[in-house]
């Protein structure tokens, strides 16, 4: 599956199969992982066989079932932290898809285990991602319009228009979309967080997904 199909079909699952992942796929899974953790110096971690963190009464309330494994988004606490994870976790989750495999992010739904991963002094854990084989394959969100998050237009490169449609299939806290990609000149791109929760994680997550459909050979990040 090329990655743009994985943007187009990948769709949050909560509920999942009482079905152990194969080990083929979760040593693809980890060496995806470690090339991440290797560029973005975060502590990423894949946790498997672990029914806890999802059983708690926020995780009823998300609706969540089934998930035995999930990914950990550690990092060293600063600034880029929210934002690295939500770039480098849907590197992630997009893998995950063309493993096929189902995921969904969670950052409140959850509760954390004790001795499930390490959280390192100086680190935080940011969100987890539930991992597994879906009951569902999900079911696409609703989006805003182009207009509404960039200043894309008619007459704009056909790269850039590429990278807004991708940017709106990326996930974002209670579907919010609120972030917003401008062209500036000719390759100068700037991508900004609106106010809202969980946003900075978003706007990785949503980078993320804008590369890939402009691809990064087009423009630079202003």
């Amino acid at each position: 599956m090329e990655l743009i199909e994985a943007v187009k079909n990948r769709h949050s699952v909560r509920r999942y199969q009482k079905k152990p992942i194969e080990s083929e796929m979760l040593s693809a899974l980890q060496e995806e992982i470690n090339a991440c953790n290797q560029k973005s110096g975060l502590h990423i971690q894949l946790v498997t066989g672990e029914p806890n963190a999802f059983r708690s009464l926020m995780a009823h309330y998300g609706n969540f079932s089934g998930v035995t494994n999930y990914i950990a988004l550690v990092g060293t606490k600063g600034k880029h932290l929210e934002e690295l994870c939500g770039y480098y976790g849907e590197r992630l989750v997009l893998n995950a898809q063309q493993l096929g495999l189902n995921t969904c992010w969670a950052a409140m739904t959850y509760k954390k285990v004790p001795g499930a991963f390490v959280v390192r002094k100086g680190e935080r854990l940011v969100a987890v991602i539930a991992l597994g084989y879906g009951e569902t394959q999900g079911t696409a969100h609703k989006t805003k319009s182009i207009e509404a998050v960039s200043n894309a237009a008619e007459d704009s490169p056909k790269w850039f228009q590429n990278g807004v449609e991708l940017a709106l299939l990326a996930p974002t806290a209670v579907n919010q979309q609120k972030f917003y990609l401008k062209l500036d000149g000719e390759n100068r791109v700037t991508a900004k967080a609106g106010m809202g929760l969980y946003s900075k994680i978003d706007l990785g997550i949503v980078k993320y997904h804008f590369e890939i459909g402009a691809d990064k050979k087009n423009f630079i990040w202003a």
